[in-house]
């Protein structure tokens, strides 16, 4: 039976091919799959059995989503990306064998304070301009040394995020490059990891040991000014909802709440069973445009909660139960968020809940 409402096909063969993608643009450096935030909203469960074996590593943001993992039959490494976030969560990482990113002087001391032997790989974190999670380069080098004497600690790895790498006109990604290099540069001989979606197709200096895809490997583009056909990804998620309704409408007459489109001849429009409460987005622009049989139809009115409008005037063919594409294959998620003036990570990780997924 079809779907009545809103639903998605992700394809993994998709996903599997952007992984390769990732091998090929950082051909010398291991790779962590970011899954944080339900694997972009494509599931968590769905995405990393796709990966296993084609990736060295999985990362998430908070120590319930690599539980899950675990608890799911995941045992590739895992990484946490925030950490530890109180200290009674420790034993968990141990037990689990769960890596840890460790970016203050509180998680330090927490680790100092625990009678646990620690034997998986803790990341220190350096801020080196996102000034969000990290060490400074100074308490880096003072925290790194208090570290060092921790006899329960043997692993540790360098990593750093650039806040602007999407823009390769920007020299903050080279500034801030230049600071992590210059804050480890008294410490060889530890693994570093730097490089994001965007610097792994952009900035390939940085790709050292580990790099970390994310947005990539569902098939959107981590750069700006550059396609995701351009760079070689596919499309992994495809989103899709159907004809419930078709209306003929006279010129003059408007559609949609508070009638923000008023045909200007006689139109035909269908109506779609997918809004603002499957995740597609309420403020898209004028023109923003779906696929019908291969076919770009334009959206008009507002996007209600659970359905929105296209007019179909000039596609003969439409019909009450057909397929439309919102994003996917031939219509890009990147468009759909130019349109909605927000970013793809915004539409993916958007999916309500009553959205049906099926894995191809």
């Amino acid at each position: 039976m079809n779907p009545s409402g809103a639903y998605i096909e992700l394809d993994r063969v998709s996903l599997q091919h952007n992984a390769h993608k990732v091998r090929e643009y950082a051909p010398h450096s291991k790779v962590i799959a970011v899954i944080k935030a339900n694997a972009y909203g494509h599931g968590l469960l769905n995405v990393a059995p796709a990966l296993q074996g084609r990736v060295d590593a999985f990362a998430v943001a908070r120590l319930d989503e690599a539980l899950q993992l675990r608890e799911s039959g995941i045992n590739e490494k895992l990484l946490v990306l925030q950490g530890c976030a109180q200290a009674d969560e420790l034993a968990q990482f141990e037990k689990n064998k769960i890596d840890m990113v460790v970016h203050s002087a509180h998680q330090i001391e927490w680790l100092e304070q625990s009678k646990l032997k620690f034997t998986g790989n803790v990341w220190l974190k350096i801020d080196s301009g996102m000034h969000r999670l990290g060490m400074s380069p100074q308490d880096f080098l003072v925290l790194f040394s208090r570290l060092r004497k921790d006899k329960s600690l043997a692993n540790f790895r360098f990593m750093t995020h650039f806040s602007s790498a999407d823009n390769i006109e920007e020299i903050t990604t080279e500034q801030q490059w230049q600071l992590f290099l210059t804050t480890i540069q008294e410490h060889k001989g530890y693994e570093l990891s730097a490089a994001n979606s965007a610097a792994i197709v952009a900035w390939p200096e940085t790709h050292q040991d580990w790099v970390r895809a994310g947005l990539m490997l569902y098939g959107a583009s981590p750069v700006m000014g550059k396609t995701a056909a351009a760079l070689g990804l596919l499309p992994v998620m495809n989103f899709y909802a159907r004809i419930i309704a078709i209306k003929s409408i006279a010129e003059g007459e408007s559609v949609g709440y508070a009638g923000t489109w008023t045909a200007k001849k006689s139109s035909r429009l269908a109506v779609v069973s997918v809004g603002y409460g499957d995740g597609y987005p309420r403020h898209i622009r004028r023109g923003t445009c779906v696929l019908i049989n291969g076919q770009r139809c334009t959206i008009v009115g507002r996007v209600s909660m659970d359905m929105l409008s296209v007019d179909i005037t000039d596609n003969e063919q439409a019909s009450v139960g057909d397929q439309v594409t919102l994003w996917g294959k031939g219509l890009p998620v990147d468009e759909i968020a130019e349109q909605a003036n927000t970013i793809a990570y915004t539409l993916l990780c958007g999916i309500t809940r009553r959205v049906k997924i099926k894995i191809l």
